[in-house]
């Protein structure tokens, strides 16, 4: 069975895409239109901008996104997923590949997530750790145990778990975890808080735009984020997408449960290859690709 995964923030580098700009007219077209959609030429950022450029919030998730997306529809009869999944950001591409959400919708909702999650970010200072060697429950006992708001964000796969939090909590929760025999506890560049609580505004206005998406019946099952589980209602998906924002992105879980419902080739669409990286982490014999233009 055909696993479809689509990567996340921090995926993305300076001339993403262009090779399928050049060298297929329906991306092309696609790019053009997104242009259109999100009010400024992100194409010129994506093609000819530096990695500092690229970090910016408002372009980021939609960079990423589209290149996943167009990359996934220049497949054409190809394309034939029995299941997909998304890290984080992925998930909104990973809908769109299976046919929940339309390319126009989906890239709006994708902006609207990023400008809300920025805005949530700049209310309170926040940031996320990557924890190294140590087990799950242990770094979830430690994050419940420590003043202030940090929580488990995102479980990549086993020994490799991301916390969440206010600055003070996290730094004090890394110290906590390296005490306890963590390999590393190291603090990310990145702006905010991302899946905890301290996302709760972000996830309000999200769930507005969402709500008044029309998302149709998939294609094929989702594995979402927040449940690790095959999702084929719209109703359903919906709800979990709208939770995604301030619960943990269960990536490990889902690629276990993907294994376990016959997934034999993981296929990562989009920038970098991250997601492979992890799915062999997670269980050693898997087969994983990248997607390429046809």
């Amino acid at each position: 069975m055909n696993a479809y995964i689509f990567p996340g923030q921090g995926a993305q580098f300076s001339g993403m895409g262009l090779d399928l700009y050049k060298n297929s007219p329906l991306a092309q077209k696609l790019f053009e239109q997104a242009n259109d959609i999100l009010g400024f030429n992100i194409t010129d950022i994506m093609f000819e901008g530096s990695a500092e450029d690229l970090k910016e919030t408002k372009v980021t998730q939609p960079a990423i996104f589209l290149h996943s997306v167009i990359l996934a529809k220049t497949l054409g009869d190809s394309f034939k997923p029995d299941m997909v999944a998304g890290h984080s950001l992925g998930e909104f591409s990973a809908l769109v590949a299976n046919g929940t959400l339309n390319f126009e919708d989906g890239l709006k909702l994708v902006s609207q997530r990023a400008l809300a999650m920025q805005k949530a970010c700049d209310m309170q200072p926040s940031t996320m750790a990557a924890v190294l060697g140590l087990e799950d429950s242990l770094v979830e006992k430690i994050c419940a145990s420590t003043e202030g708001v940090v929580v488990a964000a995102n479980y990549n796969c086993p020994g490799q778990l991301v916390i969440s939090g206010d600055i003070d909590a996290v730094n004090k929760a890394c110290e906590a975890l390296k005490t306890a025999g963590a390999k590393r506890a190291l603090v990310l560049p990145v702006g905010g808080a991302f899946h905890s609580p301290l996302m709760e505004p972000a996830r309000e206005e999200l769930a507005a735009a969402i709500e008044n998406t029309v998302f149709s019946k998939p294609i094929c099952p989702i594995y979402q984020n927040v449940t690790a589980q095959a999702v084929l209602n719209e109703n359903d998906i919906k709800a979990n997408l709208i939770s995604q924002l301030t619960a943990p992105v269960r990536w490990s879980q889902s690629v276990q449960q993907m294994i376990y419902d016959g997934a034999t080739l993981f296929t990562e669409v989009g920038p970098g290859n991250v997601l492979q990286g992890l799915v062999k982490k997670i269980y050693r014999d898997a087969e994983t690709t990248s997607a390429t233009l046809s």
